[in-house]
């Protein structure tokens, strides 16, 4: 039965791409670094599901030495590791004139540095087939106010292709590029906004997580083998608004 490590997957976006791994077949390690309670509640629901499926891990990713020792402890649930999701992520705004380099250090960590060492880890090990980024659908399209997160993101697009090149043929690479899918957990927007960025999407609703969830399952199924260093956008239209 393969193994897949999911960052950031105690709640949100990260939980529902653990359950639909879950439910493909996978077990599924649970990454969290302070939602321990959410995490272990939800391998606690998979376990019930099927027994000795579900495990959590717990780290800093922003602790780039430290990404070694969790990959091996992620691998050592079952003795393997066939699939990365790189999915845990900072986000917030970050005007120019107000970044700082503590804020700068955090979206860089976690949406690039945090991927390329954990996949380095991670590649090592011979069984592991494949890794799946998750980036954003306006990362080649920024927008004013979130420099640092979109550079980032960017950043993230052109690692998945430059992987997908140099881990083949044994690991395919690959990303999804979500549009707007949940509302932030403290939005920041009015509802007068949000009716104005739902507008901006020709489906005219929000993704929800589960359609994130859903095209990560499908690059890490035998259905996409033939495809690497893709970025799969779902996002409703949103990159032609």
């Amino acid at each position: 039965m393969p193994v897949a490590l999911v960052t950031g997957a105690a709640a949100r976006v990260g939980a529902a791409i653990a359950e639909t791994l879950h439910g493909q077949g996978f077990r599924v390690v649970i990454h969290c670094r302070n939602s321990r309670v959410d995490a272990d509640a939800l391998a606690a629901q998979l376990n019930g599901v099927r027994a000795a499926s579900a495990a959590v891990v717990q780290g800093d990713l922003a602790d780039l030495a430290a990404l070694p020792a969790l990959a091996a402890e992620a691998r050592a649930h079952w003795g393997r590791l066939d699939a990365l999701v790189n999915n845990a992520s900072s986000y917030f705004r970050s005007p120019l004139a107000a970044v700082t380099p503590a804020q700068f250090n955090d979206l860089i960590g976690s949406n690039l540095a945090a991927p390329l060492f954990l996949s380095q880890a991670c590649a090592a090990f011979d069984e592991l087939r494949n890794i799946v980024n998750i980036v954003d659908v306006h990362a080649r399209q920024p927008r004013a106010g979130y420099a640092p997160y979109f550079a980032a993101k960017a950043g993230l697009w052109t690692l998945t292709e430059a992987l997908a090149a140099e881990l083949a043929p044994r690991v395919r690479v690959n990303a999804v590029a979500p549009g707007h899918m949940i509302w932030a957990t403290q939005p920041t927007l009015t509802p007068q906004q949000q009716d104005a960025e739902l507008a901006r999407i020709p489906l005219g609703r929000l993704g929800g997580a589960a359609q994130v969830a859903k095209a990560v399952g499908f690059l890490l199924s035998d259905a996409a083998d033939y495809i690497t260093g893709t970025v799969l956008p779902v996002d409703g239209g949103l990159r032609f608004g």
